[in-house]
Parts: structure tokens; sequence; C-alpha cells
């Protein structure tokens, strides 16, 4: 089995101590690198062999920045956001930048650990309480192309879109419908593709707007009650 090659940087001493000792007691795991300022991230991934680094937002320099840039020299690199910030504005300008997860300091080591899992394999990671936040300040945030009011769901991809919204990962989302992990994927890729989304998120914002447009248009189209 491969080790994930891991990088921290965070300019918070313990917490950092904390992450390296998760990493040598983890099998299938290996820490190579750690840094304490934004400016760590670019030189950590030029010159190591690094999978993944862990990046927190609250530490010197711009880290928003610095995930950008090195996402774009270096796109085989997978960056983490692991931050106290709940702010849901933040955790989408990681993602628009480069980032592949956002998870809160707080979260269980096993969450960190499977989010880098999923990164790898990858997938867009979010905490499951942060992710319908997320969802609705992308809504709100963010005018689709098209509002999906010509787009047509199957039974199946309605179950789907569904589950997603409720923050399911793939593998959930395979569990609760019993199917495989790979139906399901093929399902996501189908959607994207149908509601013109780059990624999974902004399937989930697509959906919402149709639902909202289906509501709309089933008050239009329902005739007035009668007053008694």
């Amino acid at each position: 089995m491969l080790e994930i090659r891991i990088a921290v940087v965070d300019d918070h001493p313990l917490l950092a101590a904390g992450i390296a000792v998760l990493f040598q007691r983890t099998p299938g795991f290996r820490l190579v690198a750690a840094g304490a300022r934004a400016a760590d991230v670019m030189t950590i991934a030029q010159s190591k062999a690094v999978d993944v680094i862990i990046v927190d937002l609250n530490m010197p320099g711009d880290a928003f920045k610095a995930i950008s840039e090195a996402s774009s020299n270096m796109p085989d690199v997978k960056f983490v956001v692991f931050t106290a910030s709940g702010n849901a504005e933040h955790a989408v300008r990681a993602l628009e930048v480069g980032a592949k997860a956002f998870i809160q300091k707080g979260e269980s080591a096993d969450e960190l650990l499977d989010a880098i899992e999923r990164v790898m394999a990858n997938e867009i990671y979010l905490s499951p309480h942060f992710a319908v936040k997320l969802i609705h300040s992308l809504h709100q945030k963010k005018q689709s192309e098209d509002d999906g009011s010509a787009a047509k769901l199957s039974v199946r991809e309605n179950q789907i879109v569904k589950l997603l919204l409720k923050g399911k990962q793939n593998r959930e989302i395979a569990q609760v419908l019993s199917l495989s992990e790979r139906t399901v994927k093929a399902y996501m890729s189908s959607l994207m593709q149908k509601m013109r989304a780059r990624n999974r998120l902004e399937v989930a914002i697509a959906a919402r707007k149709l639902a909202e447009f289906q509501m709309d248009s089933s008050d239009l189209a329902s005739p007035p009650r009668k007053l008694p």
C-alpha cells in the first residue's frame, strides 16, 4: 500500500504537533513537511514530494492566494483546508481557488483522515454538517447560466440529489440507495452534464434552483382557493 505524503501549514504549534502525531500513528500516511505561514505552501509544493497539503486560513500571509498559485502550478497536489473558520464565504472562496476539502477544526481525527482519502480519490469533501450551509451560500452568491427550468430528472436522479443536498458523499448515497459507488459516480457525471455543473456542489445548487422553479410553477398552476 502506497503511503499518502502529507504536509501541514499551520502557525499553531500545538495543533501542528498533534497532527504530526496523528500521521505517525496512522498506517498509510506519512508527514513529510511542515510550515507556519502562507508562503510555505508554495515552497513545500515546489520542493517536496507531497500528495496533500493541509492548510490553515488564519496565519501570516494570504492563504487563499497561496492555495491558488500552488494548485495552478502543481495540479497533482491536493489542498485540504483545516480551519477554525465557520464562515461559508471562506469555504466558497477556498474551493474556488483550488482546495478540495474544507474541514473545521474540532472535527474528529477520523474525519480529517477520511477527507484526505476522499480528495486523493478526486472527490470534493466538506464536513457533513457544514455542507448544507455552504450550498445555501453558493446558491445566494452565484447565479447559474441556466436556471435549470428545462432540466428533467429521473426518479433515481431526484433521490441522489436529495441525498446530496443533505451533505451525503457518494459512498453514503450508494449505501442508502443500495447501489454501487461506481453507479452513483456515473449518475453524478450525468447530472453534471445535464445541469451544466462543474462539480457536485454546483449540481446541488442547480437542483435547488430547479426545485424552487417547479414549486413556483406548481403554485401558478394551482387554482385559487375560495375564501370562506
